[in-house]
């Protein structure tokens, strides 16, 4: 079974606290930083004591979108803001062939150090308001960002690795940084469903999960996206069809900060719908939840979260570097 955490390590190695936590049932999931990260070796190394350590199922994920959201760089490839895809390439076509080798790639070398999924891609819309999302946007056009998205998907999806579409119902409209403020949208609830959402609902069949915004939204709701729901229960579910996994984004966040403190945000997370959820940067809070023992861990919510367990998991990059279905792809996006 899976726990409904993901949390997160202080250094390179497990320290003996976080090998006790890892046998705790609410955790069941572990997101890497460039804090943990040294060399390629060592993270593959991490990650298998990870699963050594673990007493039940366990996603390892990590933040790889590529620009300035690349956790890893020495040893893997240097991946470009997806925003400069279709500017670089401008025929669609072409820009799509590109989108899709990337998530090829990305696949390919995140599991190669035994890494399940990265957290991508990002299906907001850069429209030059919100600068936290920028170039990580593929597209400031809605039909541009649901071809190349869809391409991405497919190329993770296709080497292995399940996609987490981010950041529901769309972030781009916003000024602020969820990380450090609490966003309000106050655009009217049909542009925000005709113009952001459209992009989430075109791609519902495709994408295996999806990490909501910390973002309020109040035509449609008091609460933010994550903690909301109308939003993940009536909209996400219900009128998109979606069956995914629902990641929670990061509950440390001060755009979460309006749920409460962290045994109230994780309680309000999972009641709206998420299924897991993000505790990143703050142990102590994290260790709290943790042995607070309060947290449903359900059959259901867990076996949609074993369908993001990384197909092609190789704890060797070296032999994935040299292996030919690599240079294939490699040799494509060059």
């Amino acid at each position: 079974m899976y726990g409904p955490l993901m949390l997160d390590l202080e250094g390179l190695t497990l320290n003996s606290r976080e090998m006790d936590l890892l046998e705790n049932p609410m955790v069941g999931g572990l997101i890497l930083f460039t804090r943990n990260f040294a060399s390629t070796n060592q993270v593959t190394d991490l990650c298998m004591a990870v699963r050594e350590e673990a007493a039940g199922d366990i996603i390892i994920a990590v933040d790889h979108e590529g620009g300035r959201v690349q956790r890893f760089r020495e040893g893997f490839s240097v991946v470009p803001p997806m925003g400069e895809i279709l500017q670089k390439h401008s025929d669609i076509e072409q820009a799509k062939q590109k989108a899709y080798g990337w998530g090829a790639m990305i696949a390919m070398e995140v599991q190669g150090v035994g890494i399940d999924i990265s957290f991508a891609p990002v299906l907001d819309l850069n429209l030059e308001i919100s600068e936290v999302i920028g170039d990580r946007a593929f597209s400031g056009q809605v039909d541009e960002v649901i071809e190349l998205g869809r391409a991405f998907i497919k190329g993770m999806n296709d080497y292995g690795m399940a996609t987490t579409a981010k950041h529901f119902p769309g972030h781009g409209s916003v000024r602020a940084d969820s990380h450090i403020e609490i966003p309000v949208d106050d655009r009217p609830r049909e542009q925000i469903i005709s113009q952001d959402m459209r992009v989430f609902s075109e791609l519902a069949q495709d994408y295996q999960a999806v990490m909501p915004a910390h973002v309020i939204y109040p035509a449609v709701d008091k609460h933010p996206a994550g903690f909301s729901e109308i939003w993940l229960k009536d909209i996400l579910r219900k009128q998109l069809g979606f069956e995914g996994v629902i990641f929670s984004d990061d509950l440390s966040m001060e755009g979460a900060t309006v749920a409460g403190d962290y045994h109230a945000r994780a309680d309000i997370a999972l009641e709206a719908g998420c299924d897991m959820v993000l505790v990143c940067n703050h142990p102590v809070e994290a260790q709290e939840l943790a042995d607070a023992d309060k947290l449903p861990v359900n059959a259901e919510n867990s076996a949609r979260i074993a369908k993001m367990a990384g197909q092609d998991l190789n704890y060797n990059l070296s032999n994935v570097l040299a292996s030919e279905k690599w240079q294939k792809v490699s040799s494509g996006i060059a």
